[in-house]
């Protein structure tokens, strides 16, 4: 039902008093791997995994970038959320990037320069980086480049919709949670996401505490932001309940999977015959950054 990635790490931080500890037990987590990509961002090397077809035709590709988690590393999350099965199938582009070293510790600046960053690592600038190199290496269509990602990860995509919704098509998130819901957070237009998170989640909690929003709120942040109705649409699948706010504006919906039970993870779900990867694809498929395709 469930799969475990990262809780390990994350919980260590999470508890351990001696940052000492924290530190030997992430020693070589930075490092980009051997096989990655690498390219160069305020004066700081960045590396990403990245997944084409076989066989690549002329038309230009859609692309999904998937965000780790905090503490994560592309090496193991690649395995875990693995989008890579789709890239023949579907006939698309899938990137990983690896999040920047906060000592010891890999991760993602969610937000604009402020309290809620980690650091003072430039995310946003080197998501733009990263997608002018692959329209360099790749024939890529820049209407269609989608965000996701897991924990530290799922923020990174909500940051994109808020603040470079010029570059994303759509996101999604996988226990992962909205860093800002009033103040900052200005898309321009309506971005349609889609949304996966459990119940018994007791590092991001599903119904939010003095640390971090509840998933309610987000959800309600990008209804009202897209336009959509008010009272969402709901099917019930096992011991899953998808959440559908339709009729947004170019055809957005935002689109929710409560997992009753489920913990801090990336999911292994059986939703109507799809998995979380299939979840995530299906929905992306449908829309470009003008809306429904």
């Amino acid at each position: 039902m469930k799969k475990m990635i990262c809780l390990i790490p994350y919980t260590l931080l999470v508890l351990s008093c001696n940052s000492s500890d924290v530190k030997n037990y992430y020693q070589g987590y930075c490092e980009i791997p051997d096989n990655a990509s690498v390219l160069t961002h305020d004066d700081m090397e960045r590396g990403y995994f990245v997944y084409a077809p076989d066989n690549m035709s002329g038309e230009a590709l859609p692309v999904i970038l998937n965000f780790h988690g905090y503490g994560g590393t592309i090496d193991d999350y690649v395995n875990e959320a693995n989008l890579r099965e789709l890239v023949n199938t579907e006939n698309i582009i899938v990137v990983y990037p690896q999040g920047s070293c906060l000592d010891g510790v890999p991760h993602w600046n969610a937000a604009l320069p402020g309290l809620d960053n980690k650091s003072t690592v430039d995310d946003l600038g080197f998501v733009e980086t990263l997608i002018n190199q692959l329209s360099v290496d790749y024939n890529i269509d820049q209407e269609r480049i989608y965000a996701c990602g897991y924990s530290n990860g799922g923020m990174m995509a909500y940051a994109l919709a808020c603040y470079r919704s010029d570059l994303i098509a759509a996101i999604g998130s996988v226990s992962g949670v909205m860093l800002d819901t009033s103040g900052s957070c200005e898309p321009n237009r309506a971005i349609p996401l889609i949304s996966l998170h459990g119940t018994d989640d007791y590092i991001l909690p599903y119904f939010g505490d003095s640390n971090w929003t509840s998933v309610s709120e987000a959800l309600n942040f990008w209804a009202t932001n897209n336009n959509t109705d008010s009272t969402p649409e709901l099917t019930t699948v096992g011991n899953v309940a998808r959440y559908q706010f339709l009729n947004g504006d170019n055809g957005s919906i935002v689109e929710h999977y409560k997992i009753f039970e489920g913990e801090h993870v990336w999911f292994d779900l059986d939703f109507q015959g799809n998995n979380t990867e299939n979840l995530l694809w299906n929905f992306f498929n449908l829309y470009d950054r003008n809306g429904l395709r």
